[in-house]
């Protein structure tokens, strides 16, 4: 069972070439930072927010300026551990394309070369090179689809989280 599914994987890095473990590389940390995020969400976050809760209701006075500015505070402390790592995951999502692009100039180079050694040029001599052109764009947009589909379903979350917890936090004494 394992050689049927090591064989057409084998076989697609090979047609690919070496920018697809580059790629591959890549999306394997995007979602990586993916799951932590959401790691972050199912096991620590409604710790946090507790803590949270528990900060501003201690406070015996919560309607002056200061006690508006500490509230603000906790909201933004909050808001900056809820979207750690967010930026990296959007870097990566802009990435992936780029290195499928890397890859399309490092098929089309192989291409030119094949095309310099034999003339005109034979199809099947730049089959490889095309392959090795197309496969690393397809995956690194296929990447790219994925992570921006994570990235912005973790935003969602992250801003409807932001805003309820601003609700928990109330003003009234």
């Amino acid at each position: 069972m394992f050689t049927e599914l090591y064989e057409p994987v084998y076989l697609f890095f090979e047609r690919g070439g070496e920018v697809l473990f580059a790629i591959m590389g890549l999306i394997f940390i995007l979602w990586l930072m993916v799951l932590e995020r959401t790691a972050y969400f199912a096991f620590v976050y409604r710790n946090h927010v507790k803590n949270a809760i528990r900060e501003w209701e201690a406070r015996t006075e919560r309607t002056s300026w200061t006690a508006h500015q500490i509230r603000q505070e906790i909201i933004a402390r909050m808001g900056s551990e809820m979207s750690a790592g967010m930026s990296t995951i959007k870097m990566l999502v802009g990435l992936a394309p780029l290195f499928g692009l890397l890859g399309t100039v490092y098929g089309m180079i192989e291409v030119f070369d094949v095309m310099a050694f034999f003339g005109n040029g034979s199809p099947k001599a730049m089959a490889s090179g095309i392959s090795k052109a197309t496969i690393p764009t397809m995956a690194g947009m296929v990447g790219a689809l994925t992570g921006v589909f994570a990235q912005s379903i973790l935003d969602r979350y992250i801003k409807r989280k932001q805003v309820h917890l601003e609700d928990q936090l109330t003003f009234d004494h």
